[in-house]
């Protein structure tokens, strides 16, 4: 009888003890992704905080908040002009990307060809390589070929780092799209420019959207490779932040910093409940 009142009390004990255990676990990895955030976070954090200062020079925390930095942006030309020059770029780097980078999916995922696999990991390399490297490499490049600085040499370093983006996206999608909607626009009488045109390209819309936006971003934002090719005249948004906070402390760099972050991330949120892209990626 003792032994029969035991065993459940014992059951029971262990049981108590499993989830003991389960939810101790549960709470050191909460703990260690809440310090993981944390720490890719806070420099971001800091940042914002910063940019709301009344202060003449950077300072954390703010002493006042205040809205100085924002109101006064109108009075930095070189800033005006860098972020126009920067947002024309994103704008015909990311166009570029996108017919480019969906022409080279759509050869390796739909043909077989010799040397597909060494076309393919040569689109991706970028991704692959350091910035420095890149950067190093297509200023020697552009040299041997003649090409000063230029905007036309800043756009096609731009094209070769964000292609890439394009191709995985719209391969990723490409892989999934059903191919029977395009035997059907064939079979009904459509020609196959024709097929792509109505059939395909809307049904991979969210990969060439995701491509394009994924582009546009990595072209606003890049520092490493714009820095080996630009010149006093053409100085792009990062660049020029980057210039100023060399030779001045004022917060104003932290506010266009805080916009750009802002932009940024509500592009990403906007695209990702629109179209999901996320998944593909």
């Amino acid at each position: 009888m003792t032994e029969e009142i035991t065993a459940p009390a014992t059951q029971v004990t262990r049981s108590w003890g499993a989830r003991r255990g389960r939810r101790a676990i549960w709470w050191t990895l909460s703990a260690y992704h809440g310090v993981m955030v944390l720490f890719l976070a806070g420099p971001l954090l800091i940042v914002i905080m910063a940019s709301f200062t009344d202060a003449a020079i950077l300072t954390f925390p703010p002493r006042r908040l205040s809205l100085r930095w924002y109101t006064t942006l109108g009075e930095y030309e070189q800033f005006i002009e860098a972020f126009w020059l920067s947002l024309g770029l994103a704008l015909l780097t990311a166009a570029g990307a996108v017919v480019t980078g969906t022409m080279a999916a759509f050869a390796i995922v739909r043909h077989r060809f010799r040397g597909r696999d060494a076309v393919h990991a040569v689109l991706i390399s970028p991704l692959l390589l350091p910035g420095v490297v890149t950067g190093i490499a297509m200023l020697q490049f552009f040299s041997m070929a003649g090409l000063g600085a230029s905007f036309t040499r800043l756009w096609l370093a731009h094209m070769v780092i964000t292609i890439p983006y394009v191709v995985r996206i719209v391969a990723a999608v490409l892989h999934g799209f059903d191919r029977t909607l395009e035997e059907a626009a064939l079979i009904l009488g459509a020609n196959r420019l024709q097929t792509v045109l109505r059939i395909t390209l809307p049904g991979i819309r969210s990969g060439l959207i995701a491509g394009g936006i994924f582009a546009f971003i990595a072209s606003f934002d890049n520092v490493v490779i714009s820095v080996f090719l630009t010149s006093p005249t053409l100085v792009p948004l990062p660049i020029r932040i980057y210039n100023f906070i060399e030779s001045s402390a004022k917060p104003v760099v932290a506010s266009i910093s805080t916009i750009q972050m802002v932009v940024i991330a509500a592009l990403l949120l906007v695209t990702d409940r629109l179209l999901g892209f996320s998944k593909h990626i």
